[in-house]
């Protein structure tokens, strides 16, 4: 895939390096959340706060960490669930930041970006994952 670059116009060549997708049950999450521990290891501040109590945004965020750890293909060996924060901007669309070992596993194999989805239903929250970048891996 070629991507063009808005600034200087260079064509810049990226691939997709890994994709991963998680559906979770919102009222499991929400009895999940009742726990304090599970929250405070699973969950930033900044996540908490924006999600403000909604068991759906909290479900769908916990998606989004269990897609991201697909797209590298390790699940949770090398990092945690709070090593991958998931905000939504100004017209709610989410994106991740990546901390510890997640970021180390980014860095690794040589990503560049992730893109993310997320969509509810009264029951289920469900999330997409795509890792792209040049693949040049780091040692």
């Amino acid at each position: 895939m070629q991507r063009i670059q808005k600034k200087n116009k260079k064509r810049v060549n990226v691939m997709i390096l890994g994709v991963g997708t998680d559906l979770v049950e919102i009222d499991r999450m929400r009895k999940a959340c009742e726990k304090e521990h599970f929250v405070s290891r699973t969950f930033t501040e900044a996540e908490s706060r924006q999600a403000g109590g909604s068991a759906s945004k909290l479900a769908g965020s916990f998606a989004v960490k269990e897609a991201v750890a697909k797209v590298f293909g390790t699940g949770f060996r090398t990092f945690m669930p709070g090593d991958i924060e998931v905000l939504r901007d100004e017209l709610g669309k989410p994106y991740v930041r990546l901390y510890g070992g997640a970021l180390e596993q980014f860095e690794k194999m040589g990503m560049e970006q992730i893109h993310v989805s997320i969509s509810n239903t009264n029951g289920l929250g469900m999330a997409f994952a795509v890792g792209e970048g040049r693949g040049e891996q780091k040692k």
